[in-house]
């Protein structure tokens, strides 16, 4: 993108407000939908299974995404995504079934994945690769600030009736503004880049499967946690705001992490990442019955797993460009989607087996398993990196 500081600038923050907007939204979906099905007398693990649906969803879509904005335009295909957000979300409570809602997922999640997919081809195209990290902080500082507001809206709006089916839809067309205020700076994406979107899993495999484990851990907690807080006796609405305790921390995170990562091996990083969130998440029970610490712990435990996701998409786009770079960041989202379909059901089904804290072992597990991976792959290196991670 050959444009000067003003116009840079400009696209960055207009990609990164169309994404927030929709971000508040589906923050907001995620804890409300999960709470309406425990109304309904749905098990976790159904509850994690239909949540997973998402996963599917984004599985079998966003691979073609980057082929159909060649062919549409990347601005029209945005337009359409936003739109086909907000409308399936109002067909939640529409059609308030849990036959429905399996398709439903399938169609929200399709349009949000596309919106993530170009908006982040957006940024990291616009983004001078010197200042890559800083900019995907500051990307991930709004949007985890956006995913703080959604759940805290339900504690104003409620967790029953229409207000807040109306309120997530209001949000998710809210990022039509940007998308008309900043519409003529989105990048072209012309065709290129034939490379497999297997090829681009295995030539970055820290970073895509940082994007995996972050998917499950995301998704997994924040469709899992309200009914994890239920357990532990909160009231709905307070069980709800739980998920806008980890968002907090992503917001107080992400900017330094992402200034860290422009200084340092970001492999190095996301082994730091996933160690100390392995034992952060080992560390709920604990503190499970003392709401301050648990609240606190929360916080702390949000913002450097959050980092996982800042740092995997900047160290993957250090590694392509042009239309590569929007098939590995197609990759990206697919992987995080696998790890949404193994995430939820995986959380859910650990509190079945062991109520309630099953659920932060469930977690731990998780990270450490990434971990595991990422010590293996820097013994296996061939020569330390330098700080944009050259090597995978």
């Amino acid at each position: 993108m050959s444009a000067g500081p003003k116009e840079r600038a400009a696209a960055i923050a207009g990609a990164i407000s169309c994404v927030t907007a929709v971000g508040i939204g589906l923050s907001l979906s995620i804890p409300l939908l999960s709470l309406e099905l425990e109304r309904m007398g749905t098990s976790s693990t159904l509850i994690g299974v239909n949540t997973a649906v998402a996963g599917v969803a984004s599985i079998c879509v966003v691979p073609f995404v980057p082929r159909l904005a060649i062919r549409v335009g990347v601005l029209p295909l945005l337009w359409a995504a936003v739109l086909g957000g907000a409308l399936s979300l109002l067909g939640f409570k529409l059609l308030f079934s849990l036959a429905w809602w399996f398709p439903l997922r399938f169609l929200f999640a399709a349009c949000l994945g596309t919106l993530f997919v170009l908006s982040e081809y957006w940024i990291s195209t616009a983004a001078l690769p010197e200042r890559r990290g800083l900019v995907m902080g500051i990307y991930a500082t709004v949007l985890a600030a956006g995913f703080a507001v959604g759940p805290a809206l339900l504690r104003v709006l409620g967790t029953e009736g229409w207000p807040p089916y109306l309120a997530g839809a209001a949000l998710v067309c809210l990022a039509t503004v940007p998308l008309a205020l900043a519409g003529g700076l989105a990048p072209a994406l012309e065709a290129g880049g034939r490379r497999s979107m297997r090829s681009f899993i295995f030539a970055a495999p820290t970073a895509t499967l940082a994007a995996l484990v972050y998917g499950a851990i995301e998704t997994g907690g924040f469709a899992i946690l309200p009914v994890y807080g239920l357990k532990l006796g909160f009231q709905a609405p307070d069980a709800a705001f739980l998920v806008s305790v980890v968002a907090i921390g992503n917001v107080l995170v992400q900017i330094p992490v992402g200034l860290l990562s422009d200084r340092m091996d970001r492999r190095i990083l996301l082994l730091a990442i996933a160690v100390l969130g392995a034992v952060g998440a080992a560390l709920l029970p604990l503190v499970a019955q003392a709401p301050v610490l648990l609240h606190l712990t929360l916080v702390v435990w949000g913002g450097i797993v959050g980092a996982l996701y800042t740092v995997g998409l900047a160290h993957l786009a250090a590694r392509f460009s042009g239309a590569d770079l929007a098939n590995a960041n197609a990759a990206f989202i697919v992987l995080y989607n696998v790890g949404l379909v193994i995430g939820p059901p995986a959380v859910g089904g650990g509190m079945d087996l062991v109520d309630p804290h099953g659920f932060a072992g469930s977690l731990a597990i998780l990270l450490a398993f990434y971990a595991g991976l990422v010590a293996w792959r820097l013994s296996a290196g061939r020569a330390p990196a330098g700080r944009s991670s050259a090597a995978p």
